[in-house]
């Protein structure tokens, strides 16, 4: 389990329909942290086996080193769901980075995953574990077992709050996904909470999904503050001019980073002095505050503010 200082930038997931290879050739210079392939909703039911040519051949062809490269299969219980695992890794497993499994349930459906990508990996001659999970948490079911979900498997990275499905799931009232327009509030407060919990029992991060109304960016940043006050770590960009938006919410400003550095500075110093506590721009700092420092800094110098 990674502690503060173990940072995986994830500010920005960049959804890229399979269907498209332009926007697959686009997605590693799109300046997101992350860009996943998608298999699943984006793609018709007759592309989807041409998808996935798309996908392992873009995997293939450019360069990630930049942006790291996911794709989101189909569903454990649909019929493109194991040629989604057998064919893309077992062809592109090398350039992979995670593998983001949709309508992640129960654990069960996880160790599914696992289990068919650990026979993927040892018969292709893959490093066995090297290619992460990220689960998505869109239904009833896989909120009340967002806590077991959480441990059911060691490759999991990531847990992603789907706010489409789920609405649709629980039958909550709205068209547009992510927004809540109207709510007296954050309207996906509650669930964001609980998801961040679990994740962050396990050391996992937590990334927001889609904001739907691409035009409004002002509620979009509105929506990467609020979740990153409830400890979410990045949110989905539809469309690239999510992006920028999202990096900058998701990582510190330039006064909080260095603020950050001069709490971590000056704690360690007061603990060579065998002090508890220090006061620091006139606030107490103590070993807590020291972590919260910590992280910062990390996600800073991760992110080339510091």
């Amino acid at each position: 389990m990674g502690g503060p200082d173990d940072v995986t930038l994830r500010r920005s997931q960049l959804a890229t329909p399979g269907s498209d290879p332009k926007m697959i050739e686009r997605a590693p210079d799109s300046g997101a942290d992350e860009a996943f392939l998608d298999l699943e909703d984006s793609v018709a039911p007759a592309a989807k086996v041409d998808a996935r040519e798309n996908v392992i051949e873009g995997l293939i062809e450019y360069d990630w080193s930049d942006t790291r490269p996911c794709y989101r299969m189909n569903g454990v219980d649909t019929r493109w769901f194991y040629d989604d695992v057998i064919e893309v890794v077992g062809r592109a497993g090398e350039y992979l980075d995670t593998i983001m499994v949709p309508m992640a349930n129960n654990p069960e459906t996880v160790a599914t995953v696992d289990n068919l990508l650990t026979q993927v990996e040892a018969n292709n001659d893959l490093p066995v574990g090297d290619i992460g999970l990220q689960a998505q948490i869109e239904s009833p079911e896989a909120m009340t077992k967002v806590a077991d979900i959480a441990r059911a498997s060691d490759r999991l990275e990531s847990l992603v709050f789907g706010p489409g499905d789920y609405t649709a799931n629980v039958g909550a009232a709205g068209l547009t996904i992510g927004s809540g327009g109207g709510y007296p509030g954050h309207y996906w407060h509650y669930q964001l909470a609980r998801i961040a919990h679990a994740a962050k029992a396990q050391g996992l991060q937590v990334i927001d999904g889609p904001y739907a109304e691409i035009e409004d960016a002002e509620g979009f940043r509105d929506s990467c503050r609020w979740a990153s006050q409830l400890g979410c770590d990045g949110k989905w960009a539809i469309h690239p001019s999510q992006i920028e938006p999202a990096n900058e919410t998701f990582a510190p400003s330039p006064e909080e980073a260095e603020k950050a550095r001069r709490i971590v500075e000056a704690y360690a110093e007061a603990k060579e002095q065998g002090k508890g506590a220090v006061s620091v721009d006139g606030e107490m700092v103590d070993e807590a505050t020291d972590k919260m420092a910590r992280g910062i800094v990390a996600r800073a110098e991760q992110a080339g503010i510091l």
